[in-house]
């Protein structure tokens, strides 16, 4: 199962968050920190979905990135 995250650059490191998943959200000093933060509480937040008998919601949101050449400014 994957699911599109979204990372934004802060004043003081970066934040993450799971569309999919509301409520999910970690900051962290660096990319990798929050990236490492983030799979954790994914983690825990699906083990709690299952142990109040929620489904798992299937993954609908994608990202990519969009490359827009100098005629495009």
């Amino acid at each position: 199962m994957r699911f599109a995250v979204i990372y934004e650059a802060t004043s003081t490191g970066f934040s993450a968050y799971v569309p999919d998943l509301p409520g999910v959200a970690v900051a962290g000093k660096s990319r990798d920190e929050t990236r490492d933060m983030l799979r954790k509480a994914v983690a825990w937040h699906l083990e709690a979905m299952l142990a109040n008998g929620e489904p798992i919601p299937v993954p609908t949101t994608g990202a990519e990135e969009l490359e827009l050449g100098p005629e495009a400014a």
